[in-house]
């Protein structure tokens, strides 16, 4: 550990450490960072282990260091002064100017230098998520990034701390997490997706469930360890573990009139995989390993609880099936466990009705969007803000008159919306350009 020399040529990265039970390193955040780098068999870090006390019992510690990643253990005072007030982990440039610090901000920047290194791993650039976002809102402005980054772990670590005195309450967090596995995913192909499962679910002479009552229905996507790694009938897991293989789903031919006329109300909902939807990432990553330590206690000492967490516990069975995970969690001391299949078809999670409504669609189904949200957060922060009529009422566009390839009729179930769509780009070009419609039309279908 000490021996170690550092490179002059790569970033420092300062974990803090506290201490070590059973073969895992805490705090938490530190877990994870080395969790991550496992993950992505990273090399390109000097990685340093900061002790938070000078008396820290370091005795046990070379069992708990997987051979995989080269560390320095260090004492704070030997930490650069840039990283001298900054809460740890932090990532440090070889030039000692530049400090990235928060879990969120280094797991990323770890990500994205572990691609570098190696583009042909495209599946640890997917951590990321859609459009690289996952986890990039800082914890003081998103809900999700705050449950991942702070409140989970810090819940997580003291249910541990009290647990060896009392039976202390389950963490609000915990609760929180599987009220989110819950809720229905919404991804940007969200329509296409839940088309394909409406015919799927047809095909199988399955009732879909209504749009309205999405919340209910939750086991379609708890399937048993056995199925995910085969070739599983749901559509969410065909969807999920071929983005995980780098495969591409094939194309398929164009639904039925039934599928595409179907009303976006009448659609089943897409149901949680991963932790953020469909998709395994950085999220993921960060809550393994405190959802395992959580559940280590509470198949040790309570296990009667383990029924209230249904989703969380299938989620935590699923996550193992994804390559490169139980490899990299062992070398942590990681080691999962065998549960229960808690989710079957007569088992569902049932919410309250009031929990229902709050989930339910708006009366427009096509409408998703909108200044209502934006309004009330206004009118709640005292600004009152006023709607203007529409400068150029008049100003319409005759579809029939127009080529039929500009027109967007084809599929008819996106018709309305999208002659809105135009008609509303087609007004502001004409008001920049007013003498020349055909040049509007033309710049608009460039």
């Amino acid at each position: 550990m000490k021996g170690i020399k550092k490179s002059p040529t790569a970033e420092s990265l300062y974990l803090e450490y506290s201490h070590q039970t059973e073969g895992c390193i805490f705090p938490l955040h530190t877990s994870v960072a080395l969790f991550l780098l496992s993950y992505c068999d990273c090399k390109v870090f000097n990685v340093y282990l900061v002790f938070t006390e000078e008396n820290t019992d370091t005795s046990l510690l070379r069992e708990a260091l997987s051979q995989d990643v080269d560390i320095q253990v260090i004492s704070r005072q030997d930490v650069p002064p840039i990283v001298q007030n900054c809460c740890l982990p932090a990532v440090v440039e070889k030039s000692d100017v530049f400090c990235r610090a928060g879990l969120a901000v280094v797991l990323r920047h770890i990500i994205q230098k572990s691609y570098e290194a190696k583009p042909s791993r495209k599946e640890i650039l997917e951590l990321l998520g859609f459009k690289k976002t996952c986890l990039k809102a800082c914890a003081e402005v998103s809900e999700w990034t705050r449950l991942c980054e702070l409140t989970i772990p810090l819940a997580v670590e003291n249910f541990l701390q009290e647990s060896s005195d009392q039976s202390p309450a389950i963490p609000e967090e915990i609760l929180q997490l599987e009220r989110k596995l819950s809720e229905p995913v919404r991804v940007h192909n969200d329509d296409k997706l839940r088309r394909q499962k409406l015919k799927q679910q047809k095909t199988a002479g399955v009732e879909p469930p209504s749009g309205k009552g999405k919340a209910k229905g939750k086991a379609g996507a708890q399937k048993p360890s056995k199925e995910l790694s085969g070739s599983s009938k749901s559509l969410e897991l065909k969807v999920a573990f071929s983005k995980l293989t780098m495969q591409d789903t094939a194309d398929t031919n164009r639904e039925p009139s039934h599928i595409r006329k179907a009303k976006a109300s009448a659609l089943p909902p897409l149901e949680h995989v991963f932790a953020e939807g469909l998709y395994f990432t950085l999220a993921d990553i960060v809550l393994l390993p405190c959802v395992h330590h959580f559940l280590v206690i509470i198949c040790k000492k309570y296990y009667e609880k383990l029924e209230q967490f249904p989703l969380l516990t299938s989620w935590y069975q699923r996550i193992q099936e994804v390559p490169k995970v139980k490899t990299a969690a062992s070398k942590w001391g990681i080691h999962f466990l065998c549960l229960p299949e808690l989710l079957n078809s007569e088992s569902k999670p049932h919410l309250n009705s009031d929990e229902v409504t709050a989930v339910e669609e708006p009366s427009d189904p096509l409408f998703t969007g909108g200044p209502r949200p934006t309004m009330t957060k206004l009118t709640e922060t005292g600004i009152e803000a006023m709607f203007s009529p529409h400068p150029c009422p008049s100003w319409t566009l005759d579809w029939n008159s127009l080529p039929a390839a500009v027109s967007p009729k084809e599929g008819e179930l996106w018709f309305a919306c999208w002659c809105k769509i135009l008609q509303s780009i087609w007004t502001h070009f004409r008001a920049i350009f007013p003498y020349s419609k055909c040049l509007c039309l033309y710049l608009i279908f460039q």
